[in-house]
């Protein structure tokens, strides 16, 4: 006979511990996928730059894009109202000091220059004048000043004549007083004549230069008017080439107004612009190289700009090598300033997103050049090309330098 068996249900225990067991798997799976890195991008080794940290002298340098200038330039100005009738050299032209470079025409300045001549010729001919009538005065004085000598000298004897007759008794007292008294008033006048001869002297040199200076006066503006008529011709005053010609033919320019620019060509100098945050440690006498494209040339740091200009401070360069063939003024170059040399510090190419004194992130290249990871840096000190490392990468490592922003998201890169 069969017997019909019972199946027992599982208690609730047991129940609750295989669900308990199921949600620890499912945690301890979720966890470690959670943990788990994830998938490296692949770069392809030959699309980034990749450069090892050194330690060692570092020079730190900064550098700056101008041009080559000259050290002379001569801006010609209209030095009377005119008008231009021929432009004789254009830009570029060389040019020695006594070259033309504009004719200029002016009418009025010709008959300027003719009134300023005959005003000359007039006021000579007062001199001449004036000094034949004082001649002529001084020699009416002279004259008076001889005869009254003379009258004063007879009286004299005269007079000596009187006195003896009257020590004889042959002539009375008083004819000698009368006698005396009349050499006295003669020799009297004659002093007074002398001394207005003496006067008569001085005021004569005293008219006579007062005459003079306006002769020197009229001199002094014929030459002023002769150089302006003169200057109608535009010559370029020194040996160079001309930068410009600010003027065309027919067009009316007053005094003052820029003519032309002529530079000298044989003294040349290098303008550079540099960053405003590099500039503050830029200083007199620094040593540079300029690249003219055509060469490398050494120089020396003359002069700094005291002013910023849209970001940029304006640094003069002073050459110390002969400039290659070919080099003008304008020529585009580029110039690197020394600033120092730091002795044994940690350095490294200096990463595109890297700044001076910061902290930044580069990658890190793996020993065996598979793979780079994301790397915390302190950087310090800057130059052109490269960087101080304070903190996070040593000697020997390696790291990309160049542009990572495409897998800054992505801790680890793959190379391959």
């Amino acid at each position: 006979m069969d017997v019909v068996r019972t199946r027992s249900r599982p208690t609730f225990p047991t129940r609750n511990a295989a669900i308990v067991v199921v949600a620890l798997i499912l945690a301890a799976v979720t966890l470690a996928v959670a943990r788990m890195k994830p998938a490296a991008v692949t770069v392809e080794r030959s699309s980034v730059v990749i450069e090892p940290v050194r330690r060692g002298e570092m020079t730190r340098e900064i550098r700056g894009t101008g041009v080559l200038a000259p050290e002379t330039t001569r801006l010609i100005t209209a030095t009377t109202d005119a008008r231009v009738e021929r432009v004789v050299a254009q830009p570029g032209t060389l040019v020695t000091a006594d070259s033309v470079i504009l004719d200029l025409a002016d009418a009025q300045q010709q008959q300027v220059a003719r009134d300023a001549e005959w005003q000359l010729r007039a006021a000579e001919a007062q001199y001449e004048t004036l000094r034949a009538q004082l001649e002529s005065q001084r020699l009416d004085i002279e004259s008076a000043v001889a005869q009254l000598r003379s009258e004063y000298e007879q009286a004299r004897l005269h007079a000596e004549a009187d006195a003896e007759l009257e020590r004889q008794g042959l002539a009375a007292q008083i004819t000698r007083k009368v006698s005396e008294n009349t050499a006295q008033s003669l020799k009297h006048r004659v002093e007074i004549e002398e001394q207005r001869l003496r006067v008569s002297a001085g005021l004569r040199q005293s008219q006579m230069a007062a005459q003079r200076a306006q002769v020197e006066q009229r001199r002094a503006m014929l030459e002023l008017q002769r150089e302006r008529s003169q200057s109608l011709t535009v010559r370029a005053g020194i040996a160079g080439v001309v930068q410009q010609v600010a003027v065309q033919v027919g067009q009316s320019v007053t005094a003052g107004a820029t003519l032309a620019r002529i530079a000298q060509t044989d003294r040349l100098k290098a303008e550079i612009r540099v960053a405003d945050t590099q500039a503050k440690d830029v200083a007199i006498g620094q040593k540079t190289t300029i690249d003219t494209r055509n060469g490398i040339v050494n120089g020396r740091v003359s002069r700094i700009d005291p002013a910023v200009t849209n970001g940029t401070v304006a640094v003069d360069i002073a050459l110390l090598d002969p400039l290659p063939a070919g080099s003008r003024p304008d020529l585009a170059i580029d110039g690197t300033i020394e600033l120092d040399r730091l002795g044994d510090v940690v350095h490294v190419a200096r990463p595109v997103t890297a700044q001076e004194n910061a902290t930044g992130t580069v990658y890190r290249v793996s020993r065996d050049h598979t793979t780079a990871a994301r790397t915390t840096v302190q950087f310090g000190r800057t130059s052109a090309n490269t960087i101080e490392v304070r903190n996070g990468l040593a000697p020997g490592d390696e790291i990309i330098v160049s542009d990572t922003s495409a897998f800054d998201s992505h801790e680890r890169i793959a190379l391959k």
